[in-house]
């Protein structure tokens, strides 16, 4: 069993026993969140909103949250079935003092998670969540006397207020999507992107293939949105001579395209298409993580302005993006950040402006993604135990590609001008993640093998 605490949120295997996402583990992490709500706004009237994916956990999971919360006298906005960006824009638009979502992303359906938000619909800083675990790990977590239930009120229209965000945002142009009449097929992984992904590409005049689309968290395939995954949808594509396919992962802030041919165009392209398209209508900055392709870099030298690189994790872009005043961001998983809207990766955003782009350039999406940078990347993990140090791995990394350079901001990144490996402990599963790019499949596999003679 497996229980992961980290700056993504509390993420876990579902079981029985101490070291699982289990009912108690669950409202004890919860009571954490609601004393450091009460610590931030003291005699402040406290309102949260909750949200789940598709996951058959998450409908009893949700109850409980939702009166552990009420409990310590926080009111909710029970969004129910919604989606991660769906609850970010819940918190802002609403003005809430934060947000709950119960969703293990990518995980396969015996995980679950709790991600938590602050008062800007954002993930909680690293200084934050330091203070929810020490609440936690210091069983200061018993009911706050003297103080009266919250109230528990659901949200119905929380995904129309998503869609309309995204059709009145600046550089997406519905009425140009609306007269292309594009036919879409949309893998929803059985969870809520198979509901809100649909909605929105029919009020796009959009005709919409629904495959995996039943929001009953039995999800079809492995719900990370990569290729290996998605044979059906790049089959369906084919079948019913679609413009394009559309996946996402079960809480729809990652998001892949299939072409016309039926071939993945990869999710380190979500970022890079869009980033081209928003740099080609204004000029600023773009971040993404470390882990990300360098084909973003690319394209901010194709429009003169600056790139510049996070840590691997949401809040560690967003902070960055910040810092820097960036107009887009995001990570090379298929996570479009753009702050016009608010500042988490958002599938639907990314859906908007991609179909602007191919609206107003009048070409196949296949045509557009041949004119983005080409690299190509391997994507590998290997687990791990508490026996490791990673340091060591770190030495002997270092020794064996003395010809690079080398930056540790997070994990170790190897690299020079043409080609990079990132080695880094995961922030959501018990593995070390090993990516690798360059410009030709057969230096990144020969890359990858100079690793794993290190790591065996």
């Amino acid at each position: 069993m497996v229980l992961i605490k980290s700056i993504s949120g509390i993420r876990g295997t579902l079981g029985d026993d101490e070291n699982s996402l289990n009912p108690a583990n669950l409202s004890r992490f919860v009571q954490a969140y609601s004393h450091f709500q009460r610590k931030k706004n003291r005699n402040k009237k406290i309102t949260i909103a909750v949200g789940r994916d598709g996951r058959e956990s998450g409908q009893k999971f949700i109850k409980i949250v939702n009166k552990t919360l009420s409990l310590y006298g926080i009111h909710v906005v029970n969004i129910d079935l919604t989606t991660t960006p769906t609850t970010q824009l819940v918190i802002i638009k609403k003005k809430l003092s934060g947000g709950i979502m119960l969703t293990a992303s990518h995980n396969p359906k015996n995980w679950n998670a709790l991600k938590f938000f602050n008062e800007k619909g954002e993930f909680l800083s690293q200084h934050d969540v330091k203070q929810i675990l020490d609440i936690e790990s210091n069983n200061l977590t018993s009911r706050i006397n003297n103080v009266d239930l919250g109230k528990i009120n659901d949200l119905k229209d929380s995904f129309k207020l998503h869609i309309d965000e995204i059709l009145n945002l600046k550089h997406v142009n519905p009425q140009k999507i609306r007269d292309k009449q594009f036919k879409i097929v949309v893998d929803g992984i059985n969870s809520s992107g198979g509901i809100i992904i649909p909605m929105l590409l029919e009020i796009l005049n959009a005709e919409v293939i629904k495959i995996n689309c039943v929001p009953d968290g039995n999800f079809a395939h492995d719900p990370e949105p990569l290729d290996k995954n998605l044979s059906e949808l790049k089959k369906e594509v084919i079948v019913q001579n679609a413009d394009l396919g559309i996946a996402v992962d079960p809480d729809v802030d990652r998001l892949v395209f299939v072409s016309e041919k039926g071939e993945t165009l990869g999710e380190e392209n979500t970022l890079i298409s869009c980033a081209d398209y928003i740099l080609s209508k204004e000029s600023g900055p773009a971040v993404s993580n470390l882990s990300s392709s360098m084909g973003l870099r690319d394209v901010c030298a194709k429009y003169n302005v600056e790139y510049f690189s996070s840590k691997v994790g949401e809040i560690n872009v967003v902070e960055k993006m910040k810092d820097v005043n960036a107009i887009i961001g995001g990570e090379g998983n298929g996570g479009i950040i753009f702050p016009e809207s608010h500042y988490g990766r958002d599938a639907l955003v990314g859906v908007g402006l991609l179909l602007t782009s191919l609206a107003l350039k009048d070409k196949s999406i296949s045509k557009v993604f041949e004119e983005l940078p080409k690299y190509h990347m391997l994507k590998e993990k290997i687990n791990i135990d508490a026996s490791l140090n990673f340091n060591e791995i770190k030495v002997k990394l270092k020794s064996a590609f003395q010809n690079y350079s080398f930056n540790e901001t997070d994990g170790l990144k190897i690299e020079d001008k043409s080609s990079w490996i990132h080695i880094r402990k995961s922030n959501t599963e018990p593995i070390i993640r090993i990516y690798i790019e360059s410009k030709q499949e057969e230096i990144s596999k020969s890359m990858f093998n100079s690793v794993k003679k290190v790591l065996s």
